[in-house]
């Protein structure tokens, strides 16, 4: 009798113990193939898996490497991350713009990698000719052309050259023949093979074909321009994931074998956006060497940047105002707000994540010698943005006082993560930033959803 006992026993506990294995669960934000993804409205029922970020040689106030946001204004796009992580197949776009900082790529390119690698890489998102125009580009994607002669337009011109695109750039040519050669560079693009790219140009400049090895397997569909008068943005559609795609003009009228003289176009074009279908975080990266926030306070170009349908907005300005001989936290705060206001007119419903630059040097004379003392209008740049965020009611990243305040240039030197100009940083300077901006959003993160399991 105590023998059938023992047995039954040890039958409940094996029935138990298979059920558990065919129960779904959650394991590090990725569902069961069985599991239908969330549904708008959805919550995740079980515990918060807290997403980890890595180390960082640079030190770092722990209790001021996080996000500030007393309204709760980036919730919404917390609430975006959690569908990415509960498997739902969308596209969360992201746009990280600023000034020479963010041009080079290093800084917004790991913060980029990072989130990516958390929640679902969508695509490189944003490119600029930038070396066509004769500046530096980041070093994970080429664009390259036949023509050479190319005058370039920057948001930073006081008399335009061009008209300007969605990166703060444009490039203008009159050569009746145009090429575009883009690719993604074998090494520091890994992972940014695509199957879609959107060509920004003007609405007189000549269109694009697919060329060479890409005209068996890339078709376009031309913008008709029902989004922005003078901006049209054609589609290139691509059979199969793609390092490489090459597009050359045509002259010929749409639908006919007319060709066209030169003369009638003004090519004008701006980039492009580079997409591979996937769901999880397409991060545009738009900086200009030597932007304000007065360069990008223009209703024509923030219309623009509202094609790109960010959930999240980073702005990261600051340095270049506080390089001006007559700079005033007041102006500057005034600038920093207009910009803001016109974001909110323009994109409602975005969430707007405000940095603090670094602190940096200056060059100064003394005793007829050439010296660096550090720059203390950073200190002002930094609570005037402060005080901008709170203000207006968005959230706020200081990563000036996270990295130590006044006198943290001394820790970025040390470290020498400091350009020679000790205003720039080297490519492991802002490799360390972009760990903070990701670890201060994870951290905000991660904080609000485990309040949330608690509650």
């Amino acid at each position: 009798m105590k023998q059938k006992k023992q047995y039954t026993s040890i039958g409940i506990l094996l029935l138990i113990w298979i059920s558990a294995l065919l129960t779904p669960r959650f394991t590090k934000g990725v569902i069961d193939d069985n599991m239908l993804p969330l549904s708008e409205g959805d919550t995740l029922t079980t515990s918060f898996v807290p997403v980890s970020w890595p180390a960082t040689t640079i030190p770092v106030t722990d209790s001021l490497c996080r996000i500030t946001d007393d309204t709760h204004s980036i919730e919404s796009f917390f609430v975006a991350l959690d569908s990415l992580r509960a498997g739902k197949d969308t596209v969360i776009s992201v746009v990280h713009l600023g000034d020479s900082h963010i041009q080079a790529g290093h800084y917004s390119g790991q913060a980029m990698r990072l989130l990516q690698q958390q929640f679902g890489n969508a695509g490189r998102g944003w490119i600029s000719p930038l070396k066509l125009s004769k500046t530096n580009e980041p070093d994970d994607y080429f664009i390259s052309s036949v023509v050479k002669e190319w005058i370039a337009g920057r948001c930073i011109q006081k008399v335009k050259k061009t008209s300007l695109g969605i990166g703060g750039i444009g490039i203008q040519t009159e050569s009746p023949s145009v090429n575009f050669d883009i690719s993604i560079a074998p090494n520091n693009g890994a992972g940014y093979s695509f199957n879609q790219a959107v060509l920004y140009r003007g609405d007189k400049s000549m269109p694009m074909l697919p060329a060479g090895k890409s005209k068996e397997s890339a078709h376009v569909s031309f913008d008709k321009g029902i989004h922005i008068p003078g901006i049209l943005a054609d589609t290139f559609h691509i059979s199969f994931l793609t390092d490489t795609l090459q597009l050359h003009s045509t002259r010929r009228k749409q639908g006919t074998d007319t060709l066209l003289p030169a003369s009638s176009f003004n090519s004008v074009y701006y980039g492009f956006n580079l997409t591979n279908g996937k769901p999880g975080i397409l991060y545009h990266s738009i900086g200009v060497n030597g932007a304000m926030f007065v360069n990008y306070t223009d209703e024509n170009y923030v219309r623009q940047l509202a094609l790109l349908n960010p959930s999240l907005l980073i702005i990261s300005l600051g340095t270049n105002e506080t390089f001006g001989r007559n700079f005033t936290s007041q102006e500057f705060e005034g600038q920093a707000k207009d910009f803001i206001r016109l974001v909110k007119k323009y994109m409602p419903d975005v969430c707007i994540l405000l940095t603090t630059p670094p602190e940096c040097y200056k060059r100064v004379r003394v005793n007829k010698k050439r010296t660096f003392v550090r720059n203390d209008n950073t200190q002002r740049a930094a609570k005037a943005l402060v005080d901008v965020a709170r203000k207006e009611g968005i959230a706020c990243w200081d990563l000036f006082s996270a990295t130590g305040g006044k006198k943290s240039s001394r820790k970025w030197q040390e470290k020498q993560m400091f350009g020679r100009d000790r205003i720039h940083f080297t490519k492991e300077g802002y490799q360390e930033q972009g760990i903070l901006l990701f670890r201060a959003l994870m951290d905000t993160y991660n904080q609000t959803r485990e309040n949330k399991s608690e509650n």
